[in-house]
């Protein structure tokens, strides 16, 4: 982290950042490929599978993601001159000319055209598979912005424009996931139907709650259950008014006139796989390592914590509050950890993120002695360039004026003038949110 050093000032802050710090290094590609991917002869194991390339005439890797290029990487090092082709759209791609796999920019969290562009090099690699080709999929958090492939019809500004909306509304995943899918060709399994009949295996990095593989970068390669009068729900219920193309295209799909994304027992999926090989709990059991490590007593609250930032950061000050009052659920010195996805709903006109709210809502709140870091393990929270930051009892002097920060959705406005703000720059990996509760 860049600037750790500075903020590790007492033993609690220097035990929450050395367990983010290890929960992110955790998820990192390189380090998640080398302990679950490997080629031995015409066999490559994938997690717990093995798949026979002795009848594959070629292999193709594409996806994207904020994840993508750290995977593509570490693929192009297993495989080596097996890997025939590949692309991946990601925000920071490197530039070699040795790369197999391209690399294309895009961008997140509104779709762009460079995205665009990149997702169309995809779709043309793909549509030349045929059965004897092994399409590995890359799918990490951040794909559903990356890949946009709008559908016949959407204009990019009107996709766009139609995601802002949503994000501002603090629209939760699936529901911002149902409209995308149902605006573009590659979610919702298109990924997989243009490659049928080729064998695909997604190789999955989880930025979503439960692991839900058709809601991870808007399931490319998986079936999907929801409908586009799901998605006009999910419009008229964060009170978004679409542009006019977006509003025609979800009701013509809802009167039947378009098809809907395919379903689990659609036979584009007969040859499709997927292997999750990191998640939320990958960069929590890491993180849980370090504190058990340090001599704490550790629980790990839960990894699948979503909801309103603020709301859920009080839950957490409840918790520091029982362990040192009770000594349950354990005794201090006691690291709790959590990860998930919260949500924010903008209300003013500040920079903040969910993982700023969470922690600025906390600190108004904190009992002495508990220090709480929160970052997003992709290194970029909400609005902002940071990845989080770290509080304590301390770091609130004026509640007045962090409520009024909560207020206007400025979190860094106020965490920044104080010294709590953690930056980890782009790491290369997102598995959501992580958490840790040092309670001193």
């Amino acid at each position: 982290m860049e600037n750790e050093t500075a903020l590790a000032s007492t033993p609690g802050r220097e035990t929450a950042l050395a367990c983010v710090r290890a929960g992110i290094d955790a998820a990192r590609p390189d380090r998640v490929v080398a302990d679950s991917i490997r080629l031995d002869g015409d066999r490559l194991h994938v997690a717990d599978a093995t798949y026979d390339l002795s009848d594959v005439d070629r292999i193709v890797a594409v996806g994207g993601g904020k994840a993508a290029d750290g995977v593509a990487d570490a693929l192009e090092g297993v495989l080596g001159d097996r890997l025939d082709a590949g692309a991946v759209v990601t925000p920071d791609p490197t530039e070699h000319e040795d790369h197999r796999i391209e690399r294309w920019r895009g961008h997140h969290p509104v779709p762009s055209q460079a995205g665009v562009d990149g997702t169309d090099r995809i779709r043309e690699l793909v549509a030349d598979a045929d059965d004897r080709t092994l399409v590995l999929a890359i799918i990490t958090g951040g794909g559903s912005a990356l890949l946009p492939a709008p559908a016949e019809g959407i204009p990019l500004s009107d996709l766009q424009e139609t995601t802002d909306a949503l994000l501002d509304a603090g629209a939760e995943i699936g529901a911002l996931n149902a409209v995308r899918k149902h605006l573009s060709t590659l979610k919702g399994g298109g990924l997989a139907e243009l490659a049928a009949p080729a064998a695909v295996v997604g190789l999955v990095f989880s930025d979503v709650v439960g692991n839900d593989l058709s809601v991870i970068a808007s399931g490319p390669t998986a079936p999907d259950e929801s409908t586009y009068a799901d998605a006009l729900d999910a419009l008229d219920r964060y009170g978004v008014d679409p542009p006019v193309t977006v509003g025609n295209r979800l009701s013509a799909g809802a009167a039947g006139d378009l098809s809907e994304t395919p379903r689990a027992d659609d036979p584009v999926f007969d040859r499709v796989s997927n292997h999750v090989l990191a998640d939320s709990f990958t960069a929590i059991d890491a993180a849980r390592e370090v504190a058990d490590d340090r001599g704490y007593d550790t629980c790990i609250l839960s990894s699948s914590i979503r909801g309103e930032a603020r709301e859920a950061a009080l839950t957490h000050v409840a918790v520091a509050e029982e362990v040192e009052a009770t000594g349950n659920p354990l005794d201090a010195p006691a690291v709790v950890l959590s990860g998930g996805e919260a949500t924010v709903t903008v209300r003013g006109d500040g920079v903040g993120g969910p993982n700023a709210e969470f922690a600025l809502a906390a600190a108004v709140e904190l009992p002495p002695g508990t220090t709480l870091a929160c970052v997003d393990t992709d290194g970029k929270d909400g609005s902002s360039d940071f990845a989080g930051a770290i509080v304590d009892a301390d770091t609130v002097d004026d509640v007045r004026e962090a409520r009024e920060a909560l207020g206007n959705s400025d979190a860094y406005g106020y965490l920044g003038n104080r010294g709590a703000v953690l930056s980890t720059g782009a790491t290369g990996t997102n598995v959501n949110d992580l958490r840790a509760l040092v309670v001193e």
